[in-house]
C-alpha cells in the first residue's frame, strides 16, 4: 500500500515538473520567434499596418480633362454687337438667342499645402492651380422671310466661344489616413480667367450683294467655388500620388460649370 502511495507521489511530481518545464520553454520559444526576422516567423500574424504621417508641407504638379457647360445669364451674349447691324428697309433681321454652350479640354497645373493630423485624422489648407483649354461653344441661326412665294429673306447667324482658361484656388481638406492611403474631400474658392470670342453675321437677300460680319474679344476675371474628393497614396519616402474629381462652379454675366478628372505627382516634406 505504502509502495502504490509512493508510486502515485512520484507519478504527480514527474506531472508537475513536465509541466513547468513545457511553459518555460513555451515562454523561451515565443521571446526567440519574436526576435527572428520576417521571413523565419512563416505563419506568425503580423501586427497591424502602421498610420503613414501625413503631417507638414508638401507639393506637386498634376494634369486635367474635363468638360465645360456654359450658360447666358441675365444679359445676351452677343446684344452689344447686335444692336450694331440694321437691316436695310423693308428688310429685318432675327437675330435667335444663344443657347448652352458645350466643349472639353486637357489642362495642367500645380498645387501646395500643409496638413495637421490627429491618429488617423487629416485636415489640410492647400492652394490649386489650373490652365486648361476648355472651351464652350455656341451657335444660333435665324431667318426672315418675304416675297411671293415665300423665300428666306435675311439669315443671321451667332456665336460665342466661352474659354475659361486659368483658375487658382484655395481649398480646405479633410481626410482619414488607413495605412498608406489618404482618401479625403474637399472645398474651396478662388478667381479665374474667362474670354468669350464673339462672332455675329447678317447676309440680306440674294439682291443685296453684301454680308456684314462683327467680332469681338473680351477678358474678364470671373469668381468660383469648387468641391470634390480624391485620394492620396504615398509611394515611398514622401513621394505620393494623386487621384481626384473636382467640380467647379465660375459665375459672371455667363456661368460656366466644370467637371474634371485629375491625376498628381506630389512630396511631403
Amino acid at each position: 500500500m505504502i509502495g502504490a502511495r509512493s508510486r502515485v507521489f512520484d507519478g504527480g511530481v514527474t506531472m508537475r515538473k513536465f509541466l513547468l518545464a513545457a511553459v518555460i520553454f513555451g515562454a523561451a520559444t515565443g521571446a526567440q520567434a519574436a526576435d527572428m526576422p520576417d521571413f523565419l516567423r512563416g505563419s506568425l500574424p503580423a501586427g497591424p499596418a502602421p498610420t503613414v504621417d501625413w503631417r507638414g508641407f508638401y507639393i506637386g504638379g498634376q494634369a486635367a480633362y474635363g468638360s465645360i457647360t456654359s450658360n447666358r445669364n441675365s444679359t445676351n451674349i452677343n446684344g452689344g454687337l447686335e444692336s450694331t447691324f440694321v437691316a436695310p428697309p423693308p428688310l429685318t433681321y432675327d437675330w435667335v438667342g444663344l443657347g448652352q454652350g458645350h466643349g472639353s479640354g486637357v489642362g495642367y497645373g500645380g498645387f501646395a499645402g500643409y496638413n495637421w493630423q490627429w491618429d488617423e485624422v487629416v485636415i489640410g489648407v492647400e492652394g490649386n492651380y489650373l490652365h486648361t483649354g476648355l472651351s464652350a461653344f455656341t451657335t444660333a441661326s435665324g431667318f426672315t422671310y418675304g416675297g411671293t412665294p415665300l423665300a428666306v429673306a435675311t439669315t443671321t447667324t451667332s456665336n460665342a466661344n466661352i474659354n475659361v482658361t486659368d483658375f487658382g484656388s484655395v481649398r480646405v481638406r479633410g481626410g482619414y489616413a488607413i495605412g498608406c492611403f489618404l482618401p479625403y474631400v474637399f472645398v474651396g474658392g478662388g478667381v479665374g480667367s474667362q474670354t468669350v470670342v464673339s462672332n455675329i453675321s447678317a447676309t440680306p437677300g440674294p439682291e443685296l450683294l453684301f454680308d456684314p460680319l462683327s467680332a469681338k474679344t473680351k477678358t474678364n476675371l470671373v469668381y468660383g467655388y469648387s468641391a470634390g474628393v480624391g485620394v492620396d497614396y504615398l509611394i515611398i519616402g514622401g513621394l505620393f500620388l494623386r487621384a481626384e474629381y473636382e467640380y467647379q462652379r465660375v459665375t459672371s454675366t455667363i456661368e460656366s460649370n466644370i467637371n474634371s478628372a485629375r491625376l498628381g505627382l506630389g512630396y511631403k516634406f
